[in-house]
């Protein structure tokens, strides 16, 4: 690859592309499809729809990975990019499954107008860059990091949550373990292309150990059609209601702010410096992966912060493993089959990886925080103290808030969006309205020192 490409826009050679961007894949499938499952359950789908509702996630994925990568016109940020629907909207899609006046094609028709105004608001958004300074985004990148790690060490005990079966099962900690040591090993000792596969080779040696012990399978798989035609409105048209498209648009205000952290992350680690037109294009993307989310019968999208952390972790940084990630998702989407393989791999076998990639976000907030200077404004230590503070609250004590509006849960149950907010006012007081060219030249200089 030449020197005289930006390394966001090198192209790797076929077979290494086509394994890091399995590698990207497998670290986001169970993220990915867990809110379809959540949702199609929860309205008591039959299994074929709830498979339906994954194989849609699959292929919107796809599309809305290779818009957000490649870059269409005004729409992309053009940075190694994964999407996946969002957890932050499962509250209130969940709200909405409830009301039979609503149900699955109400979901669909917010997805559809939250989409629209997201565009529509995405430039606007992206003034707000200004606020961003070293202090802000590297407290809202550590909080990141921090809030992705309990779903790492949720991964590796063996489910999403500590009240389900098998949780925490010495099984589960130990194969967790084993992928996590392989994947240091591997990364200390091999060099190359097989260092920055570590967490693909990691994982699987992870299932054949699974698999091994009796705890992997593949009658799914086996179950699973070869070709499945995914169509606009499957379920039918869409019912727009008011309420519930303001409710699905402050979801994706929160989802914005979140998605700016991601890419000033992703900023930072590929040395590309974000600006407002950048920002903008990505933010778009968001909202017509919603858009897109709602008419192939699916839901909101964002950029998946698990897959930060891989590019942390690989240092690979070009755009076009993710590229590759999303036309393998587009084909996993209409061949049920390799979906059906990908959802095979059991969530502890995951958990290894999850610990190291988590952990890299954090230390990429840390990194940031750490070029700040603390002597000339030592005010600069109460804005990381209590904005990361504030953002922990809904991790150690998720009924905090138990008693605030349900309408405000998007916001105050996100520690992302609290860091956020704390960071900007705190920096506001302590150091004033910082104008935009300073922002800007001190992005300038972060990515500068990132090529280094």
């Amino acid at each position: 690859m030449s020197d005289s490409i930006a390394p966001v826009d090198q192209v790797p050679p076929a077979p290494k592309l086509l394994a890091l961007g399995l590698q990207h894949v497998l670290v986001m499938y169970a993220g990915a499809v867990a809110v379809p499952l959540i949702i199609g359950r929860a309205l008591r789908l039959p299994p074929e729809q709830v498979a339906l509702l994954v194989n849609a996630d699959l292929f919107a994925c796809g599309i809305a990975t290779l818009v957000q990568s490649l870059g269409i016109g005004p729409f992309g940020i053009r940075l190694p990019v994964m999407m996946g629907v969002t957890f932050a909207a499962v509250g209130p899609m969940l709200a909405m499954a409830g009301n039979p006046e609503l149900g699955l094609l109400g979901i669909f028709g917010a997805c559809i107008g939250a989409g629209i105004f997201t565009i529509l608001v995405a430039p606007f958004v992206s003034r707000l860059l200004p606020f961003f300074p070293p202090i802000v985004t590297g407290s809202v990148i550590l909080m990141i990091g921090i809030s992705l790690m309990r779903v790492g060490v949720n991964w590796a005990a063996g489910a999403p949550a500590p009240n389900l079966p098998g949780y925490g099962d010495p099984l589960h900690l130990g194969v967790a373990a084993a992928v996590l040591v392989l994947i240091l090993l591997i990364t200390k000792y091999a060099a190359g292309f097989f260092a920055n596969i570590a967490v693909l080779i990691g994982i699987v040696l992870g299932c054949g150990l699974a698999w091994g012990l009796g705890k992997m399978g593949f009658a799914k798989v086996e179950a699973a059609p070869w070709f499945g035609l995914i169509m606009p409105f499957q379920f039918g048209m869409p019912k727009f209601d008011l309420v519930a498209i303001v409710t699905m648009s402050v979801v994706m205000i929160v989802v914005m702010i979140e998605s700016a952290g991601m890419f000033l992350a992703l900023g930072e680690m590929t040395g590309k410096r974000i600006d407002r037109d950048a920002m903008t294009r990505g933010l778009r993307t968001d909202g017509l992966g919603t858009l897109v989310g709602g008419i192939f019968n699916t839901f909101p999208y964002t950029s998946f912060s698990q897959n930060v952390g891989l590019v942390g972790v690989t240092g690979v940084r070009s755009r076009w493993v993710t590229v590759c990630g999303g036309v393998l998702l587009l084909a996993m989407g209409l061949v049920p089959k390799l979906g059906a393989l990908m959802e095979s791999v059991p969530v502890f076998v995951l958990g290894g990886a999850g610990i190291v990639m988590f952990g890299m976000v954090a230390a990429t907030g840390i990194r940031i925080l750490a070029a700040v200077d603390y002597q000339a404004s030592r005010n600069n230590l109460f804005i990381v103290a209590i904005s990361v503070g504030f953002g922990m609250i809904p991790l150690v004590a998720p009924q905090f808030f138990k008693e605030m509006p349900k309408a405000l849960e998007p916001i105050l149950h996100s520690g992302i969006l609290l860091t956020a907010f704390a960071a900007v006012l705190l920096n506001l007081f302590f150091n004033g309205v910082r104008s935009a060219a300073e922002a800007e030249a001190a992005a300038a200089s972060a990515a500068a020192k990132a090529e280094h």
